[in-house]
């Protein structure tokens, strides 16, 4: 007999599969976000790859903080004067059309050119409340996306980068390399990313890394300096939120982990205490 196929078959998979997560919270009485092109976005793909890794891993509170999350960063930084957002892999996000962003703010998403013509066709007629620009890239080519940020760069007075749920599927190098070719263009001040421990990133892998794994993409990024990583980069983390203190202050975690969220958390090297987090980086020395 054959094995049976994997609910996740290539790294995109991920993007249908937090959009379920994303859909289920929106559909609650109580939810902390609205997401209502979620559900169409994830369709039939995203509700089987969610209850398939849902028997392995009980991770939608962590998928509903670190929306959140961002969604607070982003909207803050705005508020502040951020003119562009740079959204780097951005999957089946749709905050361009659901958030309450200036109709002045230009929006710039990259991912991949196939899961770009998927979204647009689930999205059509639909209409952003900004500028929405759409660019298709493997962000793996170096040179293309250096050549991207120097664009954007120049483009935008005050740009915000956001990389949700990227990170942890690079190396520790890659992530380097991105983090310094983020640091290259002048205006690129402020970054917005998440980012988990190594002890986490050993629990990730256990339940669902080999799924993963068999698409040739792995979880691999869990600093032992936690954000500090980046400071050798050029980047000083500005604020750091807790997926795991957000979760039980939404109680959308059991009771134990609401009292584990009550002890204090590590504040430099991460080590196996199985922490996440949402940080908002800005570039330059730590003041």
């Amino acid at each position: 007999m054959s094995e049976p196929k994997p609910s996740i078959t290539d790294i995109a998979d991920t993007a249908w599969w937090t959009a379920a997560y994303r859909a289920r919270e929106s559909e609650r009485t109580d939810a902390l976000f609205r997401d209502p092109f979620a559900r169409r976005l994830a369709g039939d793909r995203g509700r089987d790859i969610s209850v398939s890794i849902e028997s392995q891993n009980k991770s939608e509170w962590s998928m509903t903080a670190r929306t959140l999350l961002f969604d607070q960063l982003i909207l803050e930084q705005v508020a502040q004067g951020a003119d562009m957002v740079v959204n780097l892999a951005a999957g089946l996000d749709a905050r361009p059309y659901r958030m309450a962003l200036p109709s002045s703010l230009n929006w710039v998403e990259v991912d991949l050119p196939d899961l770009f013509a998927y979204k647009e066709a689930v999205l059509k007629g639909e209409k952003p409340v900004c500028t929405l620009e759409r660019v298709p890239l493997d962000l793996s080519n170096v040179t293309a996306r250096r050549e991207l940020f120097d664009h954007l760069g120049k483009k935008a007075a005050a740009p915000l980068i956001v990389s949700e749920g990227l990170l942890a599927y690079l190396t520790a190098e890659d992530v380097g390399l991105l983090a310094r070719d983020l640091a290259q263009p002048p205006s690129f001040q402020r970054w917005i990313l998440d980012v988990v421990s190594p002890g986490l990133l050993r629990l990730m892998q256990k339940q669902f890394g080999a799924e993963l794994a068999r698409t040739g993409a792995g979880l691999t990024f869990g600093p032992e300096e936690g954000p500090g990583f980046f400071e050798r980069y050029g980047w000083h983390t500005s604020d750091v939120r807790s997926l795991l203190k957000t979760g039980a202050r939404a109680k959308r975690v059991s009771i134990w982990m609401r009292a584990l969220a009550m002890l204090p958390e590590p504040t430099n090297r991460q080590g196996s205490w199985p922490w996440s987090g949402v940080c908002l980086m800005q570039k330059g020395q730590q003041p």
